[in-house]
């Protein structure tokens, strides 16, 4: 009966939701059309998606193979989870971002692949969904700026203008050791 319900459900709204998912109170689906979500997947509570995410599985094994999403995730349109990561409690994903590693809380997740920012300051339960579309990190726009820079003050060394390592960026914005960005170089 439930497979019968997740199908008409499926052709009234567009939205496909396995009745195998579990999915916690205060879950809301804006512009529906499109949505996934798989057998396995687990949504926690104050879940906000947009339209065209999908959280989806990478193999057909038995056993968890979906995405677990924590309490308070926002996840922008069109974003795909896939496998059986975690997403920490009060994260964002960003439109369009392909997410298959687990993300700490408090973090937020753009690109493809997807790549982490993990906030400066923590985001509280009580505060209001702060997701902005139009204020995003942007991880290769910052690695771009950083490998120019450097190549402009190698060339200066070779040309004898000066030595290596002289120019105007104090700080190189980059991933930690386990590839993950953070807030202080971008303003989230």
């Amino acid at each position: 009966m439930a497979r019968v319900l997740a199908q008409i459900a499926r052709i009234a709204t567009g939205i496909e939701i396995h009745p195998g998912a579990r999915i916690g109170p205060g879950f809301f689906i804006d512009h529906g059309m499109g949505v996934v979500i798989g057998e396995t997947a687990e949504v926690g509570a104050d879940v906000t998606i947009y339209h065209g995410v999908t959280l989806g599985g990478t193999s057909l094994s038995h056993g968890k193979r979906h995405p677990t999403l924590g309490d308070r995730v926002v996840v922008g349109a069109g974003a795909k989870l896939l496998g059986a990561i975690e997403i920490g409690d009060d994260c964002r994903v960003g439109a369009n971002s392909v997410v298959v590693k687990s993300v700490p809380p408090n973090s937020v997740v753009v690109g493809v692949p997807g790549r982490t920012v993990i906030r400066a300051k923590p985001h509280s339960p009580e505060d209001e969904p702060d997701f902005q579309h139009t204020v995003l990190p942007d991880t290769v726009g910052a690695t771009l700026t950083l490998l120019t820079t450097r190549v402009e003050q190698l060339e200066k060394s070779l040309s004898g203008e000066g030595p290596a390592g002289e120019g105007p960026v104090d700080h190189f914005p980059s991933p930690d050791a386990d590839g993950f960005w953070h807030e202080e170089d971008f303003s989230i």
